[in-house]
């Protein structure tokens, strides 16, 4: 029998992207750029498991805002509002299974560079995001901001999270998701990371899936 995408070499696995039997080599090179490959694969899982980081080469074209600068203090006074919004993007994905990790990177792009001419300027302008469904992200993320400011106005009286702060935030999980990603088309390595962190069915509230987010 022959592969079952390019009927040429012989099939040697089952591919449940396509439901048919394909060669390793269509495999190796469609996996997360043509097929949406389940995160339930074992060759997905496989690939991961031996995939080298991204090099400097690959993460040049990012958008890793190198200006915007925080240390390891930064993350440990902010743990919460980082799981809060980490809880936000996994929810998110998780109620609409089309998104990938290019979505989630591309509406915290957009709402950092918000932040950023917010900081600079003043100025109040919306960086358009494109889709539904990186939409639908970014208003989860504005949910998950305004119920941690009304937490801290609640139990503080006030609130202490500026505008740089979530700027940081958006940052810091831009930068940790490009370190996730395979960077491929498809790719839902991030996504699987932050479904790792709030599982399912629990569906955890941030503060209860304890502090596991790497530093990028």
């Amino acid at each position: 029998m022959s592969c079952a995408i390019c009927e040429t070499r012989k099939e040697k696995r089952f591919c449940p992207a396509v439901h048919r039997r394909i060669c390793p080599q269509c495999c190796g090179a469609q996996r997360e750029v043509t097929l949406d490959c389940p995160s339930g694969c074992v060759y997905l899982q496989q690939a991961r498991a031996h995939e080298r980081p991204r090099s400097s080469d690959e993460l040049k074209n990012a958008e890793l805002f190198l200006q915007v600068e925080f240390g390891e203090q930064f993350i440990y006074d902010r743990e919460h509002l980082l799981m809060g919004l980490s809880y936000a993007l996994a929810k998110s994905a998780r109620a609409d299974r089309s998104l990938n990790d290019r979505d989630l990177i591309a509406a915290l792009t957009a709402m950092a560079k918000t932040y950023e001419t917010l900081i600079s300027s003043g100025l109040h302008y919306q960086t358009p995001i494109a889709g539904i469904g990186q939409q639908t992200v970014a208003e989860e993320v504005k949910n998950r901001l305004e119920q941690f400011r009304e937490a801290e106005q609640r139990y503080l009286g006030y609130s202490t999270l500026r505008d740089s702060d979530v700027l940081k935030a958006l940052v810091f999980l831009i930068r940790l998701a490009h370190g996730r990603t395979s960077g491929r088309p498809k790719s839902r390595a991030f996504l699987d990371f932050l479904f790792g962190q709030f599982p399912e069915p629990a569906i955890r509230a941030p503060q209860e899936a304890g502090s596991r987010l790497i530093t990028p």
